[in-house]
């Protein structure tokens, strides 16, 4: 495993790989096959790149995905991907959601 961070002459480095990519607007986006994301959401082309993509595998919600606009709920369970490419036809819905809510993205 390597250090994200490390320090030299009491300045603290971060890796330039573990800089989160912020180009884009935070989305969730509804795939078929039943795959959820939340990430920075572009498209290009034929495509919709998402950075920073964490997997919604639970919901926790009470009042469906809608709900997820303004933030994780104590039970989201999220899984980090990185970076995923998707072709505009797996595309269903693609969701605004509260920026600030989902800060960590």
């Amino acid at each position: 495993m390597k250090p994200e961070t490390i320090n030299i002459d009491d300045v603290e480095y971060v890796r330039k790989d573990a800089v989160p990519d912020t180009a884009g607007p935070i989305k969730i986006a509804v795939l078929d096959r039943g795959f959820v994301y939340i990430g920075r959401a572009l498209i290009d082309g034929d495509f919709l790149l998402i950075n920073n993509a964490k997997n919604i595998r639970v919901w926790g919600t009470t009042n469906g995905l809608g709900e997820l606009v303004n933030g994780p709920t104590k039970n989201t369970k999220l899984d980090l991907v990185g970076r995923v490419q998707v072709p505009l036809r797996a595309l269903i819905s693609l969701i605004d959601v509260d920026q600030k809510k989902w800060s960590g993205i």
